[in-house]
């Protein structure tokens, strides 16, 4: 009798403690911000009310750099990151976030299995993407009443379509877009540039209107120049463009042609506190249809497939955020997706080498 109650304490104390641990409230670290609250509202939110699991949101200049100081203390306090392409690469290669199985990620409403639906790279061993954001072309209507420019060669034909050029002053992206301007197939780019030849191609690009552009570091700068009519055509983060057109009522559009995705993903550091219930999250929100209610708060496309024909209207219920987001088919047609694994391979000397070409020598 006394063994029975003893059996009988010790499995109901076990219980409680799996209940707690699957009813252990988790936090989430994003870089904040607008990005941050919409994140809180397609997918947090929803989360806790579907699993009773609570949810806080973290915002945070550098989750990687808090990631990694946090799993190398041994006091972690966030059970979900995000963190971009490249901090995935060098996070999973030092072996401080968990690994993912792809089989707890939900299959798309026609079966598609996720490993089927999801964009290039948009999988990784160690973490799922969460949103597609991209570098396009923005321009100012006003610019060119006549004939709106349309391709990634326009940019570069000063000639047909005047004025300064806005470009990110860093070889990422830059090169990139250098070469698909110069004609070179999205699916050649990488190919190209890993070459000593295609590097001289991309540099002798951008000489052809050097003394024309005018180079910006932070993102907020490629709408201000375009506002300020300091460049009639700029390379720009999407989001910020989309804001300045449908926020603050801005005279500008996209060109798709030349697009440059890219992706932040979802992560979870090794040895998380509550890793059960991280990996629910993240299985949650991998789910097509909520990736696509992400859109309907900010202006970055879904990373799979089959969320793009979900995708609906912005938060003020009228606008139709298909034609601003860069994993729409038609806008990503012709886009090209950055390779983290390119640059971590050759970004130091293609930096020195843009650098240098920067300043003259």
């Amino acid at each position: 009798m006394t063994r029975q109650l003893i059996a009988g304490t010790a499995l109901a104390l076990i219980a409680g403690v799996a209940a707690q641990a699957q009813d252990a409230p988790i936090n989430i670290t994003t870089y904040g911000g607008a990005f941050g609250a919409a994140v809180n509202e397609a997918f947090a939110k929803p989360f806790t009310a579907e699993t009773g699991i609570q949810t806080t949101m973290v915002d945070n200049d550098n989750p990687p750099a808090t990631l990694k100081a946090q799993v190398e203390a041994g006091n972690i306090t966030s059970d979900v990151f995000d963190v971009e392409q490249s901090d995935v690469l060098r996070l999973c290669d030092e072996g401080l976030i968990e690994p993912i199985d792809p089989a707890i990620l939900p299959a798309a409403a026609d079966g598609t299995p996720a490993t089927e639906d999801y964009l290039p790279q948009a999988l990784h061993e160690c973490a799922t993407a969460i949103m597609v954001w991209s570098t396009v072309i923005a321009y100012n209507t006003e610019a060119f009443p006549d004939s709106a420019p349309t391709t990634a060669a326009d940019f570069f034909d000063l000639e047909k379509f005047p004025g300064k050029r806005g470009i990110i002053k860093r070889p990422k992206y830059a090169l990139e877009f250098a070469l698909l301007g110069d004609g070179v197939p999205a699916d050649q780019v990488y190919e190209v540039l890993g070459t000593p030849e295609g590097v001289d191609r991309a540099f002798a690009k951008l000489d052809s209107i050097k003394d024309q552009v005018v180079w910006w570091e932070a993102g907020a700068q490629a709408p201000q120049l375009l506002a300020d009519k300091e460049v009639s055509m700029t390379l720009a983060y999407n989001g910020r463009i989309f804001d300045a057109i449908v926020d603050e009522g801005k005279p500008f559009a996209f060109v798709w042609d030349g697009a440059n995705l890219d992706m932040d993903y979802w992560v979870v550091p090794m040895g998380a506190p509550n890793r059960d219930a991280a990996m629910e999250f993240i299985a949650f929100a991998s789910d097509p249809a909520r990736q696509a209610d992400l859109s309907k708060y900010i202006a970055y496309g879904p990373p799979r497939k089959s969320a793009a024909a979900s995708v609906g209207t912005y938060k003020d219920g009228t606008t139709q955020m298909a034609p601003y987001l860069p994993t729409t088919p038609e806008n990503a047609e012709r886009a090209l997706v950055n390779d983290a694994g390119f640059w971590a391979d050759h970004d130091a000397e293609l930096t020195e080498r843009f650098n240098s070409w920067l300043a003259g020598a």
